[in-house]
């Protein structure tokens, strides 16, 4: 490997071209090449980025000698395949979220990278948000005492997609930050939810996961309503959070508040009593999220590391979403796992 690694990307689309452009300028990095099958975006990339080869053919791409590293950013049904190509043309790879769109494909894709010895990194972005990683802190301190359960809500009148639900477009964003505070196996996964908009295609979904450690999740997912609500809330035995990525300055609060038990009345519900105390809002130093994940995979390229979001993080983003998948089918029958 040169001194850069060097990147090839593959679609430069709605969400691609903000791939190809952090990866342009991250430090240690060199866009080597970029493909996507739209001539017209071929004929943005050549103007934006003269010194990057740029192909209309994955195959091209992957036979290139200059290229260390394959960046995927095309359909969510094309992920595993493509991905278990550059693994076995000798890539290390990141492949946007999810991995794959079933259990068996993203182990397969994760078994792979694995036995080759290659990198693999899963774009869960809200893992590597500056707010969420100060969550992450104050939640493993301990300072919320123990999380007792978990609600997420993720909804907008936003763009409306076709190759897939609400569940599979947004839900890995939630899944990944709730997988990141609670360290526990999955009991079971109910989801309800309906297609209002497009037959077939759920624009509204509301997922419940039970973990065996007693901590529940609930996460909210819509692209049909009135409000753009982006938040995350973490209810502990000492105290309360809540993180608001659409709020522009104040992303998380604190909440001195729950009840407290006397400690001679350790049985007597009768003897609760509720504490409201001051709320907190930690100062937190933002950067582009996009940018810090981006320098987290050249850096594990360069120093062949593993990922943050690697391949058993995203197989057990997977793997709940596929189960609620499952429940949404069964008319929200619980998946027990």
């Amino acid at each position: 490997m040169s001194a850069r690694v060097r990147i090839g990307c593959v679609g430069a689309g709605y969400w691609g071209k903000n791939l190809v452009r952090n990866f342009a300028t991250a430090e240690g990095a060199e866009l080597a090449a970029v493909c996507d099958a739209d001539e017209k975006i071929q004929g943005r990339l050549r103007r934006e980025y003269p010194g990057a080869k740029i192909t209309g053919s994955y195959d091209e791409l992957l036979a290139m000698s200059d290229v260390d590293a394959v960046v995927l950013a095309t359909p969510g049904s094309s992920h595993a395949e493509l991905a278990l190509r550059a693994l076995d043309a000798g890539q290390d790879v990141f492949v946007e979220k999810p991995l794959a769109q079933t259990v068996a494909d993203a182990r397969a894709v994760a078994e792979r990278a694995e036995r080759l010895g290659r990198v693999l990194m899963c774009g869960h972005l809200m893992v590597f948000h500056p707010a969420f990683r100060r969550v992450a802190e104050i939640v493993k301190s301990g300072a919320l005492g123990d999380v007792l359960y978990i609600y997420a809500q993720r909804v907008n009148l936003g763009k409306i997609r076709t190759d897939e639900n609400a569940l599979w477009s947004l839900g890995p964003h939630d899944f990944s930050m709730i997988f990141e505070l609670v360290d526990a196996p999955m009991e079971s996964v109910a989801a309800r939810g309906h297609a209002y908009l497009r037959p077939g295609t759920e624009d509204v979904v509301f997922v419940n996961v039970a973990f065996k450690s007693g901590v529940m999740a609930n996460v909210q997912l819509s692209w049909l309503d009135p409000h753009k609500n982006r938040s995350l809330t973490v209810v502990g035995s000492k105290k309360m959070l809540v993180f608001d990525d659409t709020h522009p300055t104040e992303k998380i609060r604190i909440h001195d508040k729950g009840f407290d038990r006397p400690q001679e009345y350790q049985t007597y519900d009768a003897f609760l009593t509720l504490r409201d105390g001051d709320i907190l809002i930690p100062s937190v130093p933002m950067e582009e999220p996009l940018r810090l994940e981006v320098r987290h995979f050249v850096e594990c390229v360069r120093d062949r590391k593993a990922p943050r979001t690697g391949g058993p993080e995203a197989v057990r983003v997977v793997e709940a979403l596929a189960a609620a998948e499952a429940s949404l089918r069964r008319g929200g029958a619980p998946i027990v796992l």
